[in-house]
């Protein structure tokens, strides 16, 4: 029950951090007012940092659950160790790849 309550938290989260970083389009006016400019950047730049941190701990939460999988499996069989092995360090680097990318975007998006 708890790690459903955490997953609906950090989902919330994330849709906060999405429209956080879109706000300048939807504050954006014709004409230019420079406080609302500089409250969308704002905006846009804590949406982007949001992301980004998200994405690392996303990215923490997703490789520490894969290790330990492993871990286990390697204790129920040592026989399989060395294909378990593999199989983690592949895992583990797509999950790494694909945090790469988001904290890239989230990061370009506070710029």
């Amino acid at each position: 029950m708890n790690r459903k309550r955490n997953a609906q938290i950090v989902l919330a989260l994330v849709v906060v951090g999405f429209c956080l970083m879109f706000a300048p389009a939807a504050f954006a006016q014709e004409g230019g007012a420079p406080a609302a400019a500089s409250s969308a950047s704002g905006l846009a730049k804590m949406g982007g940092a949001i992301g980004a941190g998200l994405a690392v701990i996303g990215c923490g939460l997703g490789i520490g659950r894969v290790g330990g999988s492993a871990t286990e499996a390697m204790a129920r069989q040592p026989e399989a160790a060395g294909q378990i092995n593999t199989a983690m360090i592949v895992t583990a680097a797509m999950i790494e790849g694909a945090t790469l990318f988001a904290v890239v975007v989230g990061l370009l998006a506070a710029l």
